[in-house]
C-alpha cells in the first residue's frame, strides 16, 4: 500500500511532467493543415463561388449543397466557415491519399460536426460533468445540514465548477475567440477555486479577518488575471503553467493535510484517493493523436475520466463537514477553543 508521503512525491512530479510536456503541444495559431496551399486555394475558390461578400451568407445555387441543418444555423455556421470545414476535409483526404500523417487546422485536430457542434464528444463530456456537480450538489444539500462549518464553501466550489463546465460546453460547441477566452478563464476560476476552498478549510476556525483578506486576495488575483486573458495577447503556455502550478498548490496543501490527520480523520482517503485518481486522468493531455472516429481525442477522454471522479471530492465534503459539526456542537467555546485541523 503506497503511503502518504510516497504518493505525494508521485502526484507533484507528474503534475510537474505535465507541465513541461503539455506547453510543448499546445494549441497553435496556425498548423500543417490550413497552412497548405491546397487548403489556401480551396478556400478562396469556395468563398468565391458560394459566398456573398462578407462571407456570412450562403449563394442559392449552394444551398442545397450545404444542405445546413437548424443546428448549424443556430450555431452561427456561416458561408466562410462552411468552406473552411469542407476544405479541411478535402485536405485531409489528399494527405492521407499520400499517405502523410494527419495534418491539424488552427492548433486542432479535424472533428467531425455533430448537430453544429464542432467537438461533439468533449461538448457531451462537459454537459456530463456539469450533471454530475448538479447531483452532488443536491446530495450535499439533502445530507449535510447548513449549519455545518464550511457547508457555503462546498456550495462556492460547486456553482463555479458548474459555471466552468458551462462554458466549456459552449466552447467546444463553437470556436469563437470570446468562447475561448471565457472557457480558459473559467477553467482556471475552477483551479483557483479549489486552492481557495483547500485554504478556507485549513483555517475555518481562525478568525473572520484573516480568512476575509485571503478571500479578497484570491478574489483580486483573479479578476487581475481575467483582465490578462482579455487584453488579447493569450499566451497558452503561460496559461498552462499557471493552471499546473496552481493545482501543484492544492495538491500539495491536501496531501500535508492527509498527512497530519490520517491518524484521526480516516476519511481524508477520500480527497486522498480524488487526487490520484485526477492526476492520472490529466495524463491523458500529455496524449495527442488523431481524433478515433474523427471525435473522440485526447482532451476529450480527459473530460470523460474526471465524470466518475466527482463524486469522491463530494462524499469528503459531506462526510468533512458532518465530523465538523459533531465536533462544533461538543466544544461550546468553538471557533476559538482550538485549531485543530
Amino acid at each position: 500500500m503506497f503511503t502518504v508521503n510516497f504518493k505525494l512525491s508521485a502526484i507533484c512530479q507528474l503534475l510537474l511532467l505535465l507541465l513541461l510536456l503539455k506547453s510543448k503541444v499546445l494549441p497553435a495559431s496556425a498548423s500543417n493543415g490550413d497552412r497548405t496551399q491546397f487548403f489556401h486555394n480551396c478556400r478562396q475558390n469556395c468563398e468565391r463561388t458560394n459566398c456573398s461578400a462578407d462571407g456570412l451568407e450562403i449563394q442559392e445555387q449552394a444551398i442545397s449543397f450545404y444542405g445546413q441543418t437548424i443546428f448549424d444555423r443556430l450555431f452561427g455556421w456561416s458561408c466562410a466557415d462552411e468552406c473552411s470545414y469542407g476544405c479541411m476535409w478535402r485536405t485531409v483526404f489528399a494527405f492521407m491519399e499520400r499517405g502523410w500523417p494527419i495534418p491539424q487546422f488552427y492548433g486542432k485536430w479535424p472533428f467531425l460536426r455533430l448537430l453544429g457542434m464542432q467537438e461533439p464528444a468533449s461538448v457531451i463530456f462537459s454537459v456530463l460533468n456539469f450533471i454530475m456537480h448538479y447531483r452532488m450538489l443536491r446530495k450535499f444539500r439533502w445530507i449535510v445540514r447548513p449549519d455545518s462549518p464550511c457547508f457555503m464553501l462546498a456550495h462556492i466550489f460547486a456553482l463555479v465548477c458548474l459555471n466552468g463546465w458551462i462554458w466549456s460546453a459552449i466552447f467546444h460547441t463553437r470556436d469563437f475567440p470570446i468562447t475561448e477566452l471565457l472557457d480558459y478563464a473559467f477553467a482556471y476560476s475552477i483551479v483557483l477555486c479549489s486552492l481557495y476552498c483547500m485554504l478556507m478549510r485549513m483555517l475555518h476556525r481562525y478568525s473572520l479577518f484573516l480568512r476575509g483578506v485571503i478571500t479578497l486576495a484570491c478574489v483580486s488575483y483573479y479578476i487581475n488575471y481575467f483582465a490578462y486573458l482579455s487584453t488579447g495577447k493569450f499566451n497558452y503556455s503561460f496559461n498552462m503553467k499557471v493552471n499546473i502550478a496552481t493545482g501543484v498548490l492544492n495538491a500539495v496543501g491536501w496531501f500535508i493535510w492527509c498527512q497530519r490527520v490520517r491518524n484521526r480523520r480516516p476519511y481524508f482517503k477520500r480527497i486522498l484517493r480524488f487526487y490520484v485518481l485526477f492526476a492520472m486522468a490529466m495524463s491523458l493531455e500529455l496524449l495527442d493523436f488523431p481524433p478515433i472516429l474523427w471525435i473522440l481525442d485526447a482532451h476529450s477522454l480527459w473530460h470523460l475520466a474526471t465524470v466518475p471522479i466527482v463524486p469522491l471530492y463530494y462524499d469528503f465534503l459531506i462526510e468533512d463537514c458532518q465530523t465538523l459539526l459533531k465536533e462544533k456542537e461538543m466544544q461550546p467555546s468553538y471557533p476559538h477553543y482550538n485549531k485543530d485541523i
